[in-house]
């Protein structure tokens, strides 16, 4: 935001100098991005008037003049401008005059006729205004004056990058009460005479959607000159503030946008059809904006309407066809409240970017409403004449925000700052920030202002407390260290660990977003509801994850179209689950996926080309669960899932709760994700990995094991991990090892069928196992098998 010292002093006027204050306002948060001064450096020009205009006998382009700038002598001078005219103030540099560029005026003889000065333009001043001819001033000018001191020359036009919490400041009532609290100032704000209505004319106005809407003012003022001309003083604050002068209503509107922040339109009224209704468009509606350009109004986008049609896009562009011309006699002020969410993002998604936008989409008071409309109307009255009406308010009371009430603790704020702030400034810091303060033992609660938006959580009062006091009046210390050891649980497993595991085991970790494209996710996981982003980056990022795998194969398939034959990527982070019972209605868990494509291994002239498959991942998958030391608590069954390959789908389950899934991806989704090959990709929730079993000591036996092979004739459907884990349960404390060491199908085994080859080691710590007892132990194996799955031993 622009704005200029001069006007910022006539609000608040601390005594110090321009530097000063410049600085003052960056540490406060407000970076200034730089300080110009509205006209070059020039000397010797004062204000003039032409009392003699004739022209030059010798040229038909120049004039001879005599101009008046006090004293008994008038000065001749030369001018060619094609706005010289006899009763015209204008600024004359006078001889001795410097101008910009090191340019001295000096007497000279121009076609014959002498010249005792120079009749100036505004940019030979070196000031920004575009216009042809020289200066003409006001006919009130004093002659004789100094044209810096008359036009405030010496001031300077400050530029200030404000961040987006901090839209308070976006007008020069905030921007007046920032530095009256740093510098312990009085602010004061420019006085009006209120405006009593003269007519009783009203107009309709109806709140359609009034979340979106909570108040919209509106107020008519009849026979106004809409070719006044606007006030210099008025042209000059808005130039110095980056905005062009247009006519007086517009003027005026962008005057009291600057002066309070608050955004206004003004509407010819008629053109308005019936009543003014804040509704939502209906997607089809075109509106013609001001500047020329047809929209079609979006059916999520706020418009202000009349009976019939759309007249402008709320809180962003105002219509051409109900905009002020030159042969508007009546006009509506609107004045509204606009909820930042209503806002934001919707001139983006059109192109647009407008002041009232920025604003709007930041947040401005709900509370100044009223004020502003008042101002506006003294404004209008005394610039362009005209009958005011009264204002009529539309609002819904329940969708207005409320200030906050918000704990500040001694405690805490002593633990932050690191430094005490005495009691009593800080009361005075916050009442000056305009917060209602109510003193406790050890603590403050405060009610925060209106025009506050950013003020929400007890951290927020402590950083407006620091930002104020002046972060370099808290003192420098020195860090203390202590040597503790740290809490942690002997049980747990470091993320780091299994990082690093991955890495050595060839996977490199991938970070992608954790917003999604909704439309590949839906592929993903079709029907499952996620939350769409309501400000997004682009479409095609505007839906949280539901789970890793969406983001790991949009990389997969980025780096196949780039030529990278062999990808192996695993990543960790949260997954965004919608959970009415979570306390934001969202679950946020974290999660580690990974994924391969392509080669089972680097291509080397010693190994054999294959591309991976189910098994390769699972076993990345089993290194990571062996860090668990608890091996035995995990298992994988066969399983569906909508993004994987039906018979290659396997849960991840440890202590028989679902913990994730495995597999190979669905063929539907190789095209969408620009897939090239078989690709194989696993989740699973950290938390339920990331505990281990403790290690226990034990006595090795120093008696001989004993191993006994046996052949098992199951159904194919027979999963041999069930089968092992019945052997482990029914195994006597004997049973050391179990070992599935060959699977066959084919000759000799029925179709159907399948043989599984066990390997069983048996032994004792305490004595070397006869043979009757192994025979028993192996016999008890086979007969559970038999009674769980039919299961015969091969022939």
């Amino acid at each position: 935001m622009k704005f200029s010292e001069s006007w910022l002093r006539e609000w608040v006027n601390p005594a110090i100098s321009r530097e000063d204050l410049s600085h003052q306002i960056t540490m406060a948060g407000l970076e200034v991005d730089g300080v110009d001064a509205v006209a070059a450096d020039f000397s010797g020009v004062f204000v003039g008037e032409v009392v003699e205009c004739g022209q030059h006998p010798d040229a038909d382009k120049l004039r001879v003049t005599k101009v008046n700038v006090g004293g008994d002598t008038l000065l001749d001078i030369v001018c060619g401008a094609p706005n010289c005219r006899l009763g015209l103030k204008v600024a004359v540099a006078t001889v001795g005059a410097v101008l910009p560029g090191d340019f001295k005026i000096k007497k000279a003889k121009l076609r014959g006729q002498p010249s005792e000065g120079m009749l100036c333009s505004y940019s030979e001043l070196g000031i920004d205004i575009e216009s042809d001819g020289i200066i003409e001033l006001p006919l009130d000018a004093p002659i004789g004056t100094d044209i810096r001191e008359y036009l405030d020359l010496n001031d300077a036009v400050i530029d200030v990058d404000l961040t987006s919490n901090r839209a308070d400041c976006l007008g020069m009532a905030g921007l007046a009460r920032e530095v009256g609290v740093l510098n312990r100032a009085e602010v004061t704000e420019p006085s009006w005479a209120p405006v009593t209505a003269s007519i009783a004319d009203t107009i309709d106005i109806q709140l359609s959607a009034p979340a979106a809407c909570p108040r919209y003012l509106g107020r008519i003022v009849r026979n106004v000159n809409v070719k006044a001309p606007t006030p210099e003083w008025m042209k000059e604050k808005l130039r110095r503030s980056g905005i062009r002068s247009i006519d007086p209503i517009v003027d005026i509107t962008n005057y009291v946008l600057i002066e309070f922040g608050q955004p206004m339109h003004a509407f010819d009224l008629a053109k308005i059809d019936g009543k003014i209704e804040v509704r939502l468009g209906n997607g089809e509606e075109k509106l013609t904006l001001l500047d020329g350009s047809e929209i079609t109004v979006p059916s999520d986008t706020l418009v202000i309407a009349d009976n019939t049609k759309p007249l402008a896009l709320a809180g962003v562009f105002g219509g051409e066809f109900s905009g002020v011309g030159e042969t508007t006699q009546d006009i509506l002020l609107e004045c509204a409240f606009f909820a930042p969410l209503a806002i934001m993002g919707k001139a983006r998604k059109l192109g647009l970017h407008t002041d009232s936008s920025h604003r709007f989409e930041r947040g401005v008071d709900p509370e100044l409403q009223h004020k502003v409309m008042d101002r506006a109307t003294r404004l209008v009255l005394d610039i362009c004449g005209g009958e005011a009406g009264i204002v009529v308010e539309a609002k819904s009371d329940e969708h207005l925000p409320k200030a906050k009430e918000i704990l500040l603790r001694r405690s805490k704020l002593d633990k932050i700052l690191g430094h005490h702030v005495p009691d009593s400034d800080v009361v005075e810091i916050l009442t000056r920030l305009g917060f209602a303060v109510t003193a406790g033992e050890g603590e403050w609660q405060v009610t925060t202002a209106t025009y506050r938006f950013d003020m929400a959580i007890e951290e927020d009062l402590i950083e407006e407390v620091a930002r104020i006091y002046g972060y370099n009046n808290i003192p420098n210390k020195a860090p203390m260290a202590h040597l503790r050891m740290s809490t942690h649980q002997e049980a747990d497993i470091s993320l780091k660990k299994v990082r690093s595991l991955l890495v050595a085991r060839g996977f490199q970790e991938a970070v992608t977003y954790s917003f999604v494209d909704p439309k590949l996710q839906q592929l993903v996981h079709p029907g499952e509801q996620a939350m769409i982003l309501p400000n997004p980056i682009s479409s095609e990022m505007s839906a949280m994850r539901l789970s890793m795998f969406t983001g790991l194969l949009n990389a997969v398939g980025y780096n196949q179209a780039r030529q990278q034959g062999r990808v192996r990527l695993f990543e960790t982070g949260l997954r965004f689950v919608p959970d009415a019972n979570a306390e934001s209605g969202v679950r946020q868990q974290p999660m580690l996926g990974a994924v391969i494509a392509g080669l089972q291994n680097e291509e080397h002239w010693s190994m054999e080309s294959k591309t991976v498959d189910f098994f390769d991942l699972k076993g990345d998958l089993e290194a990571i669960i062996g860090l668990t030391v608890s091996g035995s608590e995990f298992s994988f069954r066969r399983a569906t899932h909508s993004a994987l390959h039906p018979g290659q789908c396997a849960e991840i389950l440890r202590n028989d709760r679902v913990i994730g899934y495995i597999g190979a991806v669905h063929p539907s989704l190789e095209k969408p994700f620009g897939l090239n090959g078989k690709t194989i990709v696993f989740e699973l929730e950290l938390d339920a990995l990331l505990h281990a079993k403790l290690p226990e000591a034990q006595v090795i036996s120093k008696f001989p094991a004993n191993r006994r092979d046996i052949a098992l004739v199951v159904d194919e459907s027979v999963a041999a991990a069930d089968v092992i884990k019945v052997i482990r349960k029914v195994g006597e404390n004997q049973l050391v090892g179990v070992n599935l060491f060959d699977v066959y199908q084919g000759k000799g085994v029925e179709p159907g069928k399948k043989s599984l080859a066990i390997a069983l080691t048996l032994q004792d710590n305490t004595r070397t196992l006869e043979e009757k007892e192994i025979a028993e132990a192996v016999d008890t194996v086979v007969s559970a098998l038999k009674y769980e799955f039919n299961a015969s031993l091969r022939d």
